[in-house]
Parts: C-alpha cells; structure tokens; sequence
C-alpha cells in the first residue's frame, strides 16, 4: 500500500484570529498541523484547537533559530515545540 503525503496551507479564522500555517494529509486524512516561527518558543494555543478541529495525530510549532536537540519530532499526540534542525532532520 502506498502511503501519500500532501501540504496545504490553511487560511486564517478571520473572527477568531487563529491559523496555522500547514496541514499535512496523509492518505487523505489531517496527519500533522504545522506552526513556523522564527524565534518565539512559546506554545500556541491556536495550535491545540486546530489539532483538536481536524484529528490530525500530530501538531508541532517549528522555530528555527532553537538549537538542534536529538529528539523524535513525532512521538507526541499532544503540540510540541521543536527546533527547525530537528524537525528537517527526520524528513524523509
């Protein structure tokens, strides 16, 4: 069976000012709900509602100027916050 991926981006909810900025499909279902930031660490909170919204398993806030950290990127059901180094060293 063969598995397909597929990146889309999100529009904004313009009365509740919440977006994120990538859904990835995966066999036609929401696998992961993207967040790119450059600096901020903090956790989104928009970030749990759209993982909550569409089902997707997985929901990560990318920053990329945080340090590597060898960690799984995809190992929590629950937003994580992970480096840019990190998370683009586990594509395939």
């Amino acid at each position: 069976m063969r598995t397909t991926f597929k990146s889309r981006s999100t529009p904004s909810v313009a009365k509740e000012k919440r977006e994120v900025d990538f859904l990835v499909v995966r066999d036609k279902n929401p696998w992961l709900t993207i967040e790119a930031k450059l600096s901020d660490s903090s956790q989104p909170a928009h970030l749990e509602y759209f993982q909550r919204q569409t089902g997707a398993p997985h929901a990560i806030s990318v920053v990329r100027n945080l340090e590597y950290v060898q960690a799984d990127a995809l190992s929590s059901s629950r937003p994580i916050v992970v480096p840019g180094r990190t998370f683009l060293s586990q594509l395939p």
